[in-house]
């Protein structure tokens, strides 16, 4: 697994955002064993503490599941993606590329043509 910090969302937004982007992608299967919460945090330079809160925000949705002795992993629930919306994904990403349109303007097309709530 491969985690990267760039930019300026926080680090644990950072983290939990990729991990669930690698599971929904199917690059993180389930049952997958996750580092440890100290060995990311080594692996990033970062407190163990922000590692640690990105895995519990992750396990709060459902994503991850941590157990003693078994360490954190990746919830059989979490690898029901619907392959669909992959499938699409992957496509939107092919059709990107061959227009030369990069992943910000492809992620502002899909927020504008997204539909919003109303809270009427």
């Amino acid at each position: 697994m491969m985690i990267f910090l760039s930019g300026s969302a926080p680090p644990a937004d950072q983290i939990r955002d990729q991990i669930r982007g690698l599971i929904a992608a199917g690059q993180l299967a389930s049952h997958e064993r996750l580092p440890s919460v100290r060995q990311l945090a080594h692996d990033l330079g970062l407190a163990s503490g922000t590692v640690a809160k990105a895995y519990r925000a992750l396990e709060q949705e459902g994503l991850l599941v941590t157990r003693t002795g078994a360490g954190t992993r990746v919830s059989p629930a979490a690898t029901t993606t619907h392959r669909a919306v992959l499938q699409d994904a992957r496509a939107l990403v092919n059709t990107s590329l061959r227009h030369h349109t990069s992943l910000e303007e492809t992620i502002r097309i899909i927020r504008a043509v997204w539909p919003h709530q109303r809270t009427d």
